[in-house]
């Protein structure tokens, strides 16, 4: 129901404009750096357990490149980094709308004739499918030279038998598996935050609630999604 309300009684497109691109500036202006730092050390690890695991001289070490990029095409970059982006993106969300509730904000606006559902959560929904996507893509870059850097360094696996190991088992499926994660769980992240802080009822502990409960909820509608999107693809 809230979602069906979004699209009555749209406000001009430039409004709109202006703050979808102030939702994009800062969930991606205010996630990269903990993108990078993540992805990068996840990539690392990967290879080295792979590596470790991997003790017997009948596998070529070229293959540590490919379960290391095929691991961060389907799961690493969109699942676990999305996990780490659930618990500041929805937070802030809810605790931003959620603030504008108890605060008496949100009347206010619908007062002056504007729909508050659109105007507040809209923008937060497409910022999130334009945003996650960038910051996964950016992830999966970061995870994977990641990978090859601390494979190079420690002597597990060189760059180039690293590279031909992506090269030889490449399956593009793989990427398109992973920009669908990144848009469902864009969406569901934004959607069901922006649903916990729009119908915040209380003062400040009941925001603090409601960013705790977008985190948790968004978590677990993620795990579903994942299990039915490899099930469905793959």
């Amino acid at each position: 129901m809230l979602l069906g309300s979004l699209f009555r009684k749209p406000e001009k497109l430039r409004i709109y404009y202006e703050l979808i691109m102030q939702e994009i500036t800062a969930m991606t202006g205010g996630s990269m750096f903990i993108v990078v730092v993540i992805s990068t050390f996840v990539g690392g690890v990967t290879t080295l357990q792979t590596a470790y695991q991997l003790t017997t001289g009948l596998i070529p070490p070229s293959v540590i490149g490919s379960v290391v990029a095929a691991s961060t095409l389907l799961e690493l970059a969109p699942t676990v980094v999305t996990f780490i982006l659930a618990g500041q993106i929805g937070s802030r969300i809810a605790s931003q709308i959620g603030t504008m509730r108890v605060t008496e904000q949100i009347d206010a606006i619908e007062v002056m004739g504007i729909n508050s559902s659109t105007y507040l959560i809209l923008p937060k929904i497409i910022g999130g499918l334009v945003s996650l996507p960038i910051l996964v893509t950016v992830a999966a870059f970061l995870c994977i030279l990641g990978g090859m850097l601390a494979g190079d360094l420690t002597g597990e696996v060189t760059a180039t038998e690293y590279t031909l190991g992506i090269q030889t088992y490449y399956d593009p499926l793989q990427v398109t598996v992973m920009y669908i994660k990144a848009l469902t769980f864009g969406f569901l992240i934004t959607t069901i935050s922006a649903y916990q802080g729009y119908y915040t009822r209380g003062g400040a502990l009941e925001v603090g609630q409601s960013s705790t409960l977008a985190v948790v909820y968004s978590c677990l509608a993620m795990v579903l999604a994942d299990y039915f999107i490899a099930q469905i693809l793959l």
